[in-house]
């Protein structure tokens, strides 16, 4: 009983892990990108993210956001030819719950 709640556990911690590095993200987008472009980019990294931890594009598995098998994913949309994007939807595969998502404001 006890490995099973301890899994459980560490599934649940995991998945709050992931929720802070969608909510970074999120907030990098928000308030840092976008108000300076004026547009979503079609990647995100921390080559154009830098105001967040890099650490946080690297799931709990080890796995960066955009490599397959990541629990990380985003979803530019609407996006010019220049790669300037209107919206984005920001995904978390989680394992207790459903994705945790989060969509542009703009």
């Amino acid at each position: 009983i006890f490995f099973i709640q301890k899994a459980n556990v560490d599934a649940m911690n995991r998945d709050d892990d992931r929720k802070v590095a969608i909510n970074a993200m999120y907030y990098a987008l928000e308030e840092y990108y976008y108000p300076k472009y004026g547009y979503y980019p079609a990647e995100i990294s921390e080559s154009n993210l830098p105001v967040i931890d890099p650490q946080l594009f690297t799931d709990p598995f080890g796995v960066n956001l955009g490599i397959d098998g990541s629990t990380y994913i985003y979803e530019p949309a609407n996006c010019n030819a220049e790669n300037q994007c209107r919206e984005y939807i920001l995904r978390a595969q989680l394992e207790k719950e459903d994705a945790y998502i989060k969509k542009s404001k703009k």
